[in-house]
């Protein structure tokens, strides 16, 4: 992955031009920003751009939208004449104003940029909500499922020796300064110690989470972020270390808030810039947890920086003169929905011949519920790019369930002997192919989808169930 440098502005990935409009959201925007300007409150239509990003699908812009609603109550009702206040729920109502703009699905999620505005907020709420707490993955991942994650068992002596290399290759890490130009050659010895360190410790189980946090270490030292002024990879260095204790006692499951973290942090730079052809390892890890993609290639960062802003320019040349399409709140170009009923089409008719053969257990092929994960993802991605969030929610939960089904299904002894993954069961996966083929038979009547939250939320149930890996199963490998 190269390394990655803003393209406009304060943001980090391009706009994407042929994504739908929330015309009522940014319209609502525009309104709170001008009540701010005249000392007015600006609540009103803050709520009101929550609730149209809402029905769109975009929950990472609802929870923000949300978050500058409260803000802006409190700062109100706290100190009406607070400039400071008002100040920074200005900027943040600017970024954000412009990341919706920019209708960028991804971008909304995982921006930096929009996140420190988010914790920024968070800090202002919690002062007068105790306990109150905002995390990068919580945009990230707004409503997405994530599977249970093992500790897989292993010698206490191995994890005692692994903890201890750990320990003191963390030390130069935790003391590193962020804003050295050039590190110390003993600090990336150090880094290479930890990579090397979660590798071993990495076993068979797909959903390991050695696995999990080899690959975040992996991608934060491609993006230059392995010593971050924010200090979010050493906090994530210094979680693992604890894991390795929790693993030493016998915990079977690693902490869920930590998986959220590390998938999150894992996914960033992936959503925002996309990935080149080295990357394929790490975009397989990414469909195993539900999370997609684009690809981009490209020899050196300035041919990628020269392809990507031809890219920008033919499509906003091509948008100018396109027709347009109402779907509820959403607005989207008519070319660009014409495309994505076409690959809709393809997408949902191998996704249920896939259901029907998944209800005979016995005949269970990984490599098919591979195919089927992969004809959602596309699904998904085209829903994203489109705009229509609540579609690529569900599309990329139902490649996640596809994904889970399909390493349950592996035989390799060696695997299934820690493996903890439980297949969802067929009736889960038809009941989400029939959700997305009534989403997408309205979409195509040009009627707003219904709200995807019930068939997503039994479809999360289903993807993460899991127990503890059988004790006596695992002694016998």
């Amino acid at each position: 992955m190269l390394a990655r440098h803003a393209t406009t502005g304060s943001f980090e990935a391009l706009p994407n031009p042929r994504g739908g409009i929330v015309r009522s959201a940014e319209s609502a925007l525009a309104e709170a920003r001008l009540a701010l300007v005249q000392r007015e409150d600006p609540t009103a239509p803050l709520l009101q751009a929550a609730r149209a990003l809402r029905e769109a699908g975009w929950l990472a812009a609802y929870r923000f939208a949300n978050a500058l609603a409260l803000a802006s109550s409190m700062a109100q009702a706290d100190a009406p004449h607070d400039d400071r206040n008002r100040a920074a729920l200005g900027d943040a109502l600017d970024v954000f104003g412009e990341a919706v703009g920019r209708h960028n699905l991804r971008e909304l999620s995982c921006s930096p940029a929009l996140f420190a505005h988010y914790r920024a907020l968070g800090q202002q709420i919690a002062r007068h909500t105790p306990g109150y707490a905002t995390t990068f993955e919580d945009l990230a991942l707004a409503a997405r499922p994530v599977p249970p994650v093992t500790l897989h068992v292993q010698p206490a002596g191995t994890l005692a020796h692994l903890r201890a290399r750990y320990e003191r290759a963390l030390l130069p890490v935790l003391r590193a300064h962020p804003l050295e130009d050039a590190p110390p050659p003993d600090l990336h010895r150090a880094l290479d110690e930890l990579d090397a360190c979660l590798a071993e410790a990495a076993g068979p189980d797909p959903y390991d989470f050695w696995r999990l946090a080899a690959a975040c270490a992996r991608a934060l030292r491609a993006g230059g972020n392995a010593i971050d002024a924010s200090g979010g990879a050493r906090h994530f260095y210094a979680r693992c270390n604890l894991v390795f204790a929790d693993h030493a006692r016998g915990t079977p499951l690693a902490p869920r808030s930590l998986v959220r973290a590390t998938l999150a942090t894992l996914w960033r730079d992936y959503a925002l810039f996309g990935a080149s052809a080295e990357d394929a390892g790490q975009v397989e890890l990414l469909h195993d947890y539900g999370l997609t993609v684009d690809w981009h290639v490209a020899g050196t960062q300035a041919s990628e920086a020269l392809w990507e802003a031809e890219t920008a320019q033919a499509e906003a040349a091509a948008v100018r003169t396109t027709r347009t399409r109402d779907l509820g709140v959403l607005t989207v170009h008519a070319h660009a929905y014409e495309d994505f009923l076409q690959t809709a089409d393809a997408a949902i008719a191998a996704l249920s011949e896939h259901a029907r053969q998944a209800d005979n257990p016995e005949k269970a092929d990984p490599s098919a519920a591979l195919q089927a994960g992969d004809a959602a993802y596309r699904l998904g991605s085209a829903a994203c790019a489109l705009g229509l969030g609540h579609v690529a929610l569900l599309a990329d939960a139902l490649g996640l369930a596809w994904r889970r089904r399909a390493h349950a299904g592996v035989t390799t002894p060696a695997v299934r002997s820690h493996t903890i993954v439980d297949a969802p069961d067929a009736r889960s996966l038809d009941h989400a192919a029939e959700a997305l083929r009534a989403m997408l038979h309205k979409i195509a009547a040009g009627v707003a989808p219904a709200d995807s939250s019930a068939a997503l939320a039994a479809l999360t149930r289903a993807i993460e169930q899991g127990g503890a890996p059988d004790p006596a199963r695992a002694g016998a490998a």
